[in-house]
């Protein structure tokens, strides 16, 4: 029988039906394992004091204590002196992506879907914020992506540099913090099995077709321009995407 919360406040009334359990180390940690994996206990919550499973499973404290240790050696709890001990197992869906993870975890679709939430609002920011400075860094940017031709990989490095020149047209740190992990995932090979379905010459020409326009209303601080431009490109991406993937 795995402890439980409910079973563990049970534990100090033994005659009220509980279960002897197995009293063994490894019975004990194989029992409560079960407990955490099944999510009985969840992540950073505390297991019972020693005393308390030891009462439940009949055995000793030190019996208990090497269970315990099992546990804390395959990463399911950690043992804090003089507060317990916490479970550090969390389920997949739970569990915090660092970078590498969530790049690898990333769709082009769901990447597309993020740029289109994020990249309208930096558009319009942009418009708001932008230095000449910034504006002519932005107009170089684009320069690089209309003499990329049919090239493929030459656009998608051009492309990433525009718009990461876009983010930092916002002047907001976040922001740009934002959109270099966004490119981060764009290098991801998800994309690059799409790049040569998606990225014909016909599309190439008609992306830089907005991003001219997204950089002519930038410049004339034109905010709502700047955001249909922006949104129509990301939408037609998607489009594009979603032909791909055969959706």
């Amino acid at each position: 029988m795995a402890v439980t919360k409910e079973t563990t406040r049970e534990a100090a009334a033994p005659d009220e039906g509980l279960v002897r359990a197995s009293s063994g180390a490894g019975s004990i940690a194989t029992q409560l394992r079960k407990a955490i994996l099944e999510s009985a206990y969840s992540y950073g919550e505390r297991l019972p004091a020693e005393r308390e499973l030891a009462l439940h499973y009949r055995a000793s404290r030190s019996t208990v204590r090497e269970a315990l240790r099992q546990l804390e050696d395959d990463g399911l709890v950690s043992r804090k002196i003089g507060s317990g001990t916490f479970v550090s197992y969390r389920l997949l869906d739970e569990a915090p992506f660092g970078e590498s993870e969530i790049v690898g975890a990333t769709s082009p679709l769901e990447l597309i879907e993020v740029r289109l939430a994020v990249e309208p609002r930096m558009a319009s920011s942009a418009v708001l914020h932008a230095t000449a400075r910034d504006l002519q860094r932005l107009g170089e940017a684009l320069a690089q992506l209309e003499a990329c031709g049919a090239d493929r990989d030459a656009f998608t490095k051009a492309d990433e540099h525009f718009h990461m020149c876009l983010a930092e047209c916002t002047k907001n740190k976040l922001m740009i913090w934002l959109y270099r992990h966004i490119n981060s995932i764009r290098t991801h090979e998800h994309w690059g099995a799409m790049k040569d379905k998606i990225l014909t010459s016909e599309n190439i020409r008609e992306y830089n077709r907005y991003h001219r326009d997204l950089y002519e209303a930038i410049c004339r601080r034109d905010r709502a321009k700047a955001v249909e431009s922006i949104t129509a490109h990301m939408e037609l991406a998607h489009r594009h995407l979603v032909g791909a993937s055969g959706i």
